[in-house]
């Protein structure tokens, strides 16, 4: 039986009465350095997690012309990671609601590891992708359980300075990986590149296990991973990301072959969501996608994961092909929309935890990534580096306004039960928008370039064998090539460019509706491992939990799960709604 959650007006009066008093068997709350001595090896974690996918950027032209390939093998050395990390997500954010979530960190660290190795010594291009796949997988668990772990030692009002620190190293990882990449490439090679994050994720696995202390987690009922359910979205977003990667290329858009794998594509993520709606212990509750935060704040995720990764990847592209940079400079040129996203995600962090006020500041973040990648559609080969500063600055804004804050309101109405799984969802929509963005982008961009090279070679009356390496759609080298020929490809790049962040703008604006729709709820004060202590008390007898200041609202938000009491997850937000907030 259903029960009705009470009027959140009524509750939040009376819960802003009440004083909180600690129970009996709740943890005393940690101090502010407790607390960042234990995010210090999570934020070592985060900040390599995020390295492995942006410090090739700068380096891949130069890579792709060593081991031999194209557009497409461009696109895969960052979208293979970029898969592996999507699919693998919800597998480790269930784990994280089964087992030890301190070891699970430590696994997912030592499998990046490998990864990078193994891609250090990679001799071709298929290598190199294969290898970055396994580092992903690695990504993908270092990406999901970081944020899950931070929910359960710091309450929502209280995570978002942390959250915003968080944000800044993302967006220290994100945009100045491909800094760091261009200077280690240029006094080393591309195969450092790899090298150096092995002694990172090492220093980061040994201060989390000596800074980072988490209560056991009690197993309850029966609880097992969903092994259809991975197989299913892994069919789905990897059919879907190799039809985007190859459409246009290899087969036409509109093709038997196109067709075969959109369908295929579909008819997995449908085989999905009938086996999540069934299975005992779904990957991904279905009974979430009934909660309009987060709905919301996946829909933007989606389109914040293609600005975010999309923006590093082709910005240095375009640094190198279209402006005739090198990786080193191009990485430099890139530290404005790094200083803007730094500066943009603490600042804001600290405002929402000062203040609880959270809607205004995310709304404007997405206002400034629209109106960034717009201005950045303007660019040219010649554009003046000045205005480069400003739209990259605008985007780097806006994106550190929005991008760690959405997990945050995403957490804000999570039952502590499904927090793993609830908070995974969000990273892995965030994800696969990326891996399909970039792919798609990847894609458009190889259609543009060709093309507008192409034409431009016509007006010269130059046959196209004048593009020595770089024809047949192969990434070419710049420094080979006869002046008119290189301006031809430099102009055909920024334009090629532009028209890729022009057509982000749409996927921007809808960030922007989604944030905007987002029910502005106060943030609880609770930490998930309080919350924790309160379930196992209800669970014994014990007396009822002690009230919360501010998080009346998402009683009603939890409530929309209970509407069918036969959906897995049910009786967990039913509990939430009715008790825990």
């Amino acid at each position: 039986m259903t029960t009705a959650p009470p009027d959140p007006t009524t509750r939040a009066e009376s819960e802003a009465a009440t004083p909180a008093t600690p129970a009996a068997d709740s943890p005393a709350p940690m101090t502010p350095r407790e607390i960042i001595t234990a995010l210090s090896g999570l934020m070592m974690g985060m900040l390599v997690a995020i390295l492995s996918s942006t410090v090739v950027s700068t380096s891949l032209p130069r890579i792709i012309a060593d081991l031999g390939g194209g557009q497409s093998s461009y696109t895969w050395v960052v979208t293979a990671t970029l898969l592996a990390m999507t699919v693998s997500t919800p597998v480790w954010g269930k784990l994280a609601d089964i087992f030890d979530r301190k070891l699970l960190l430590q696994l997912s660290l030592g499998l990046f590891t490998i990864g990078s190795v193994l891609a250090a010594f990679s001799q071709s291009a298929g290598q190199l992708i294969a290898c970055r796949g396994v580092q992903g997988l690695g990504v993908g668990g270092l990406m999901s359980l970081a944020i899950i772990v931070i929910s359960d030692i710091i309450s929502p009002r209280e995570r978002g300075k942390y959250m915003g620190v968080l944000g800044g190293v993302m967006s220290i990882g994100t945009i100045g990986g491909p800094l760091l990449g261009g200077l280690v490439t240029d006094a080393i090679g591309w195969r450092a590149n790899f090298f150096l994050v092995v002694p990172l994720s090492l220093g980061a696995l040994l201060v989390i296990q000596k800074t980072l202390h988490l209560p056991k987690r009690a197993r309850t009922g029966d609880v097992r991973l969903d092994y259809l359910g991975a197989f299913l979205v892994t069919a789905a977003v990897s059919t879907l990301l190799i039809w985007v990667t190859l459409a246009g290329s290899s087969f036409d858009w509109a093709s038997v072959t196109s067709y075969v794998m959109v369908g295929g594509s579909i008819l997995a993520a449908v085989l999905f969501v009938l086996v999540e709606r069934k299975a005992h212990s779904p990957l991904l509750p279905m009974w979430l996608f009934r909660n309009r935060t987060v709905v919301l704040t996946i829909i933007a995720s989606i389109a914040v994961g293609v600005a975010m990764f999309g923006t590093t990847v082709f910005l240095s592209q375009y640094m190198q092909l279209a402006r005739g940079e090198t990786p080193t400079t191009s990485g430099l040129l890139t530290l404005p929309m790094v200083l803007g996203s730094v500066v943009s995600s603490i600042v804001i962090g600290q405002l929402i935890s000062r203040t609880g006020v959270w809607k205004r500041y995310m709304v404007t973040g997405t206002l400034f990534l629209t109106v960034g990648l717009a201005l950045m559609g303007t660019i040219h080969y010649d554009t003046p580096f000045w205005h480069l500063v400003i739209f990259m600055a605008i985007v780097g804004i806006g994106i550190g306004a929005v991008m760690q804050n959405l997990m945050l309101v995403t957490q804000n109405v999570l039952p502590v039960t499904e927090m793993g799984a609830g908070s995974s969802s969000v990273t892995f929509f965030r994800s696969l928008g990326g891996a399909v963005g970039v792919s798609a982008m990847g894609a458009l961009l190889g259609s543009q370039a060709s093309s507008r090279i192409t034409d431009g070679l016509l007006s010269l009356g130059v046959p196209a064998s004048a593009m020595g390496s770089g024809g047949s759609g192969q990434i070419p080298d710049l420094s080979e090539l006869p002046g008119p020929v290189r301006l031809v490809v430099e102009q055909s790049y920024g334009e090629a460019v532009a028209h890729v962040f022009l057509a982000a703008v749409p996927l921007a604006i809808v960030a922007f509706i989604a944030v905007a729709l987002l029910p502005n709820l106060p943030l609880g004060t609770k930490t998930g491992i309080e919350q924790m202590a309160e379930e196992r008390a209800l669970a014994e007898g014990a007396t009822e939990p002690e009230p919360e200041t501010g998080p009346a609202a998402r009683g009603s938000e939890t409530a929309a799960a209970v509407d069918d009491p036969h959906e897995p997850g049910a009786h967990k937000a039913e509990s939430v709604g009715t008790h825990r907030r």
